[in-house]
């Protein structure tokens, strides 16, 4: 499936802005209103919609430009959290499972160009122990409630774009790149009623000059001296395929950008172009007041300048694909992102420690079972289908802390590694480890290509004991780097108050979080196996009330509103190299 664009073939309207709004389908007709894109619950002042579990209810009245006539007509929606059932009038066209990757339907014969047309969204929350992310709705004498074993809020919605677009009747449906550091870029190109048409692609450089062409579907084009997509310099490529009839008259157009660049793990390093890289960032969250999950571009401008500022080359889209435009800016920029599957929170017995929810085994005939991994795969490749043409995605994390110490894990795992690495071939595999499953315990590592650990030794191991932590993490990461894979610490942090302060640096305060980043950063100077150092979190987020969250996660270097904490000036000197 290809994202909507405009191009000399096709045309796209979106239909960004405010929807008509409702809990339920009949109060469509009172007229409440909801942006997207947003997730609904903060918007409102009512905590009985914050809370809600169930549907929730859009409809937009949207004209269908009469320019679009004998065109195929799509509707297209970049995500629903975390499942949606999608009518045009009064038929359903589409219904989609996942809260984080895009679907579409062809409306041709709905949409009459010209007409008005009603289109209807039942977007759902409910989580269960077959979707992904998981969550069971218990009932309790107060009513249902939805338990999660995620650390962060539920939120839903429309939480991207939503657009009807226009293609020609034969038309473009997928395109597929890869490339190596020789300057080769390979192209895989799909059409449907291309009947006799052509297939013509054009490669052009940064300037508009082209640097190699062919006239087949599928082929390598080789480039001269080409100029490489490195972290820090986005440079890139822009690639035309088009469908040309027997004259050469244009029929359909599709760009995509290209960066040609290589991603390998050897031994114990992680390469880009053949050269080490050292990640430095952070775990982020699609997480801000008011909008909750909703993409703003105003945002995703602010949060890479601060990124910019602090000297972080990377980030790790935990705990689920972010929004494409997301990852246009980090091909565009030269930043280098992880990108993860909504696999989060397979782990039950680790939910009721930190949520409070026992009684639950993660792997099971009525918990975590074959049903749940049949959405993962969904999940996956719906993943790398939208995101394999992206030269900042360099590596894919299939889960985030799964309980992974037993023979139940390794079973559910291994099939969805497999189908990971024969998907895509190109870009290394992991996993963000939990700190229960030791490298004497890990069933699923040996899996991975790079060891992605989540550790808070100083934190929620050995608290407040800084010179204890330091020992036993060290001591731990010396029987990691016995495995001769490269380690990216994914997680380490510490809640931090903004404004509290301690003589003695003790816990919550900021001079804690200063501390015990410096704590971390002697242990990772001293293990050559690591490679990378993601501090959680970039910001304050936004959780599931309980009484080890102060109005949410803490653990940001910045506060929720993007201000800094003391600790990221102590970052900025370090991946800067400042005194």
């Amino acid at each position: 499936m290809l994202r909507p664009q405009d191009s000399r073939t096709r045309d796209r309207k979106r239909l960004d802005g405010l929807w008509g709004f409702a809990l339920d389908r009949d109060g469509l007709a009172d007229g409440r209103e909801m942006a997207v894109p947003a997730s609904y619950n903060d918007i409102g002042a009512d905590p009985e919609r914050r809370d809600h579990i169930g549907e929730a209810w859009y409809q937009k009245q949207v004209v269908v430009p009469s320019g679009w006539l004998g065109r195929r007509v799509h509707l297209h929606f970049e995500s629903a959290t975390h499942r949606a059932r999608v009518w045009v009038g009064d038929t359903e066209v589409v219904a989609h499972e996942g809260g984080y990757t895009p679907f579409a339907a062809d409306v041709t014969d709905l949409a009459v160009p010209g007409s008005t047309i009603t289109i209807t969204v039942a977007v759902d929350n409910t989580l269960t122990f077959e979707t992904i992310p998981p969550g069971v709705v218990e009932q309790t004498p107060a009513g249902p409630r939805q338990r999660t074993w995620h650390d962060f809020f539920n939120y839903a919605g429309l939480h991207r774009s939503v657009s009807l677009h226009c293609t020609p009747v034969a038309h473009l449906t997928d395109l597929t790149v890869t490339t190596d550091d020789t300057g080769l870029v390979h192209y895989r190109t799909t059409a449907t009623d291309a009947g006799d048409l052509t297939t013509r692609v054009t490669l052009r450089d940064a300037a508009g000059v082209t640097v190699a062409a062919a006239t087949t579907a599928e082929g390598t084009l080789s480039v001269p001296d080409a100029r490489l997509w490195q972290p820090g310099e986005g440079y890139l490529y822009q690639l035309t395929a088009e469908l040309v009839d027997g004259d050469g008259r244009l029929v359909d157009e599709y760009r995509q950008s290209v960066g040609i660049r290589t991603v390998e793990v050897r031994g114990n390093r992680f390469l880009i172009n053949g050269a080490p890289f050292h990640f430095t960032g952070f775990g982020k969250h699609e997480d801000t007041a008011v909008q909750g999950k909703g993409h703003n571009d105003a945002y995703l401008l602010h949060d890479f300048e601060l990124l910019d500022w602090i000297g972080a080359n990377s980030f790790r889209t935990s705990h689920y694909p972010y929004a494409e435009d997301v990852l246009d800016y980090a091909d565009r920029h030269g930043i280098v992102v992880i990108d993860e599957v909504a696999a989060v929170g397979l782990n039950l017995g680790l939910g009721a420690g930190v949520f409070g929810a026992p009684g639950y085994t993660t792997y099971g005939p009525d918990t975590i079972n074959e049903r749940t991994r049949r959405t993962h795969e969904q999940a996956i490749r719906e993943l790398i289908e939208r995101d394999r043409n992206h030269p900042s995605v360099v590596m894919w994390s299939l889960a985030n802390e799964p309980e992974s110490d037993n023979a139940a894990a390794e079973a559910y795992f291994e099939p969805l590694f497999a189908l990971a690495r024969d998907l895509d071939p190109t870009r290394p595999l992991g996993f963000a480890n939990v700190a229960q499953a030791t490298p004497d315990r890990c069933r699923v590592s040996r899996f991975a290509d790079v060891l992605m650990l989540n550790r808070y030794f100083g934190w929620y191991v050995l608290p407040g004991d800084l010179a204890g932590a330091e020992l036993a993490w060290e001591q731990e990461l010396h029987e990691w780097a016995t495995h001769h894979k490269p380690i990216i610490i994914t997680e380490y942090g510490a809640d931090t108050y903004p404004g509290l302060h301690s003589l003695a640096a003790e816990p919550w305060s900021e001079e804690y979080q200063n501390a015990y980043l410096e704590m971390n950063h002697r242990v990772f100077d001293r293990i050559d196996a690591v490679v990378g150092e993601h501090v959680w979190n970039f910001a304050d987020f936004a959780t599931t009330p309980g009484i080890q969250r102060v109005g949410g996660n803490r653990k940001g270097v910045f506060t929720r509103d993007r201000q800094p904490k003391s600790a990221a000036h102590l970052l900025r000197r370090r991946w800067r190299k400042e005194n």
